[in-house]
């Protein structure tokens, strides 16, 4: 057991050390289809048992029932476990494909007593701005999220989807520990502005999927005919019709890297991701999300597998054929205001 429990990276200057792989727990109640509670509830174990300590949710997913879902294992493992939820979003009952945003100091004072309660505990170690409302300014959002850590009612801040400029403004009012942002071989474009800022300001990286939502493990080639109807890939233009064709196609490069490591596509794509840490020279902390005990498994086998020169060769270049935009509507995407 002890072998294949995974390494360790710190979580923003001065912070807590968590597993260098964490755990999006998004999936398990919201968002991609049908799940099993009582597998998901098996994974977030075994994921603790494989050194994964570093567990992240939001209030908007499943209006809260992911983090409803999340507190009886949180309460069973308090001292090993370091909570990350998000507010700012969500989502209107009759309007599912709509995102309403807020930054404003009675909503996040709101945002993070509900969350408190759902998630049974004193104290969130890593309280995110999920996304940005450009009409409230950074600094002002930052500073009621300061006051929160003041109050004893959260340990770290983090951000998400937010510039290399937006990142820096929020760090000169506190300290920000982590910055969550799409990081993938698809997905790019935080590596302009927001990697640069994060390595200069001590910030850990905490690339939010990292498979591509599951599109880089090749388990779905096409979103809208192979989904359920409930499923917000469907959403997604990379993962429908010629784009998702296109795209598909681009698996074949990792697939042949795969095949010279024994591993599956998934690990390749993972294990590129982690090297981004060396690359870039910051800690990265990816999150993959699962709700089966067997992918945790593959997931956390990933962080040990070594690409070469040559690999990163033929994977550096799958980005920039990627077909289709990460969302339909990039408004509140970090890539939209760089």
């Amino acid at each position: 057991m002890t072998d294949s429990r995974i390494a360790k990276a710190p979580l923003g200057t001065g912070g807590p050390e968590v597993g260098v792989q964490g755990l999006g727990c998004m999936g398990m109640s919201f968002a991609y289809g049908p799940t099993d509670a009582e597998e998901a509830r098996a994974t977030l174990e075994r994921a603790l048992e494989l050194g994964v300590t570093h567990y992240d949710t939001a209030d908007v997913y499943g209006r809260g029932e992911n983090e409803r879902f999340l507190a009886p294992f949180f309460a069973a493992h308090r001292d090993e476990v370091v909570i990350a939820t998000k507010f700012a979003m969500t989502i209107p009952p009759d309007e599912p494909t709509r995102r309403i945003i807020r930054n404003d100091g009675p909503y996040i004072r709101q945002a993070i007593e509900a969350s408190l309660k759902r998630l049974d505990v004193d104290v969130i170690d890593l309280y995110y701005m999920h996304r940005r409302d450009v009409n409230v300014p950074i600094e002002e959002t930052v500073g009621v999220m300061a006051e929160l850590v003041r109050e004893g009612k959260v340990k770290q801040l983090g951000l998400s989807e937010v510039t290399g400029g937006e990142l820096r403004a929020a760090h000169a009012v506190h300290p920000i520990a982590a910055v969550q942002s799409e990081w993938s071989l698809f997905s790019r474009d935080i590596e302009a502005g927001v990697v640069p800022a994060a390595r200069e300001l001590g910030v850990t990286l905490v690339p939010y999927s990292p498979l591509g939502r599951g599109f880089l493990t090749g388990s779905f080639t096409d979103a809208d005919k192979e989904l359920t109807a409930d499923d917000v890939r469907r959403q997604q233009p990379r993962f429908n019709g010629d784009n998702a064709a296109k795209n598909a196609a681009l698996l074949d490069s990792i697939r042949t890297v795969a095949e010279g490591h024994g591993a599956s596509v998934g690990q390749i794509a993972l294990a590129w991701v982690h090297r981004r840490a060396e690359v870039h020279g910051l800690p990265v902390v990816p999150i993959p999300g699962t709700r089966r005990r067997t992918r945790v498994e593959e997931n956390t086998a990933a962080t040990r597998i070594a690409l070469t020169d040559a690999d990163l060769g033929v994977l550096d270049a799958i980005a920039e054929r990627v077909a289709g935009t990460r969302y339909a509507d990039m408004t509140f995407a970090s890539a939209g205001r760089e």
